[in-house]
């Protein structure tokens, strides 16, 4: 038996576990972090942090677990996609990192539209600049911070500030390099033309790999440090999306997954690029080699429901407490007395603007159809209906990109409601699925390892070796047909309003 190790740095802390090769997990170890805010809009965190989290994780996994590090084969990273890591010649952390939801570069996302067209910038990087993307990051160092800039010799993504520390390698792969808008998407490799553009030295970015590829090995000092072996190899892992992705089996054509997290997310396979040049969805490259992601993002999902639970579910929450039960499964149970409509109430799930397919920072949450006769079991109806109303219209955009979307997976909090899965299945007229083995980012790129080791001859192959469907929701008929009208209602909504909602930012 072979063993494979897993290391997520997600923001709110990073996650290492270390499976079997047949994907049972047998050691798990989570350190958290904090996220700091100098300035409103802003968000940072320390790389150092995410250094030290990932050496006691690993410390931990391989003394909990009792296995020898010489049977540990390989090494996948994950990570928040998106965040700016710089280094200076003795690569040394320059500054703290600027990560990815961090909203300052408002300027510089006009800036890099300009200076690479718009047309042009979707049609390499495959999406508009926003502010979330690195370059805009890149771009703003130059503008305010311009002697950190001159001091900066390497920019690395967080999970590849933790690939040079273990390997002492500048290396990146293609997922997460997809989210710095510095890569030809279609060609899978730096763009020339936008760094020329954005005056970008290109020796500042590592060697892009594929996301199984071995990238470089544990070295002497880091062993001594953690009890790995030496030369241990670290493959190129993946951005947290495409790390997900691996971990729930959506590796081929017609697979997709929705994770209702904080932020609602569509995420579907393709063997064949395709690119909105609306840019309301994300395309790009995914960690199965010479293939892509098409990703839908809804701002305020489970977010949406947590809103409305922490102010207006007080007594469920205490009752919950009673009970030894998650107050969700009592949100659950309410929305589950109300029919399909939630009794002609909708809600428009934009509490914090919206991404897909509106692109819209000023779009704001409402409440349509409210009467005297609506309880707070309607609204919770609601809440959980708009936002799988917006997951729909993920959908209904991957569908006019001709991107086959039948076989869909469920993660994330508000994928273990069995009521919500159902709401998604039926409102996208497809199976709806979880899957038995729930660790995600850690276990997918514990798969790209298995694959960069030879334990596995391919990611697909690897994936049907270890993960398999849990429980099923599947559509039901009367519940599609009921749910089309409303939906169909719904998307009448935000067009009437939109103007409404930039009045209202002006206020």
């Amino acid at each position: 038996m072979s063993y494979i190790l897993g290391v997520d740095i997600g923001t709110s802390g990073t996650k290492t576990v270390l499976f079997c090769e047949d994907g049972t997990p047998l050691a798990s170890a989570t350190y958290e972090y904090p996220l700091y805010t100098p300035h409103n809009g802003y968000a940072e965190q320390d790389p150092m942090d995410w250094w030290n989290a990932s050496v006691n994780g690993i410390t931990d996994v391989i003394r909990e677990s009792g296995i020898p590090a010489s049977e540990i084969k390989g090494i996948g990273l994950s990570g928040q996609m998106h965040g700016l890591v710089m280094l200076d010649a003795e690569g040394k952390v320059i500054r703290n990192s600027i990560i990815w939801c961090d909203q300052r570069t408002g300027k510089e996302v006009v800036e890099i539209t300009e200076k690479v067209g718009r047309d042009r910038l979707v049609e390499i990087t495959a999406n508009p600049a926003i502010t979330g993307f690195t370059a805009a990051k890149i771009m703003w160092i130059k503008n305010n911070e311009p002697r950190n800039y001159e001091k900066c010799k390497h920019i690395l993504l967080p999970k590849d500030f933790i690939r040079y520390m273990l390997t002492g390698e500048f290396a990146t792969e293609v997922s997460d390099a997809s989210g710095m808008q510095l890569l030809d998407i279609p060609k899978r490799c730096w763009s020339d033309e936008v760094l020329e553009k954005l005056g970008i030295d290109k020796a500042l970015l590592p060697k892009v790999y594929e996301s199984p590829e071995i990238t470089g090995q544990i070295t002497k000092k880091v062993a001594e440090l953690t009890g790995l072996c030496e030369g241990t190899p670290v493959v190129g892992g993946a951005g947290d999306n495409a790390a997900a992705a691996v971990g729930t089996g959506v590796v081929e054509d017609g697979t997709a997954f929705t994770t209702i997290g904080s932020s609602g997310v569509v995420f579907a396979h393709t063997s064949d690029i395709s690119i909105d040049k609306k840019g309301r969805v994300h395309t790009f490259c995914c960690a199965v080699p010479g293939c892509w992601h098409v990703m839908g993002v809804t701002q305020s999902a489970g977010l949406s429901l947590k809103w409305f639970r922490d102010n207006l579910c007080w007594s469920e929450m205490e009752t919950a407490i009673n009970m030894g039960v998650d107050p969700y499964y009592l949100t659950d149970k309410a929305a589950m007395e109300v029919p399909i409509g939630a009794n002609r109430l909708l809600y428009l799930p934009y509490l914090n603007g919206e991404r897909t397919p509106h692109l819209d920072p000023n779009a704001r949450g409402a409440f349509i159809g409210l009467s005297t006769m609506h309880k707070k079991k309607d609204m919770i109806r609601a809440v959980m209906e708009g936002v799988s109303y917006s997951l729909r219209d993920c959908v209904e955009v991957m569908r006019e990109m001709n991107i086959n979307v039948s076989d869909m997976m469920a993660c994330g909090g508000g994928g273990s409601s069995p009521l919500w899965r159902q709401m998604l299945a039926d409102l996208y007229s497809c199976p709806v699925k979880t899957t038995q083995n729930k660790e995600g980012p850690a276990l997918g790129v514990a798969l790209l390892a298995a694959v960069g080791t030879g334990i596995y001859s391919s990611v697909p192959e690897a994936c049907h070796a270890v993960i398999s469907a849990d429980k099923v929701q599947n559509p039901i008929a009367e519940n599609t047909a009921e749910y089309e009208k409303f939906y169909g209602f719904y998307k009448k909504l935000y067009p009437v309003l939109k103007d409404s909602f930039t009045d209202l930012s002006r206020l």
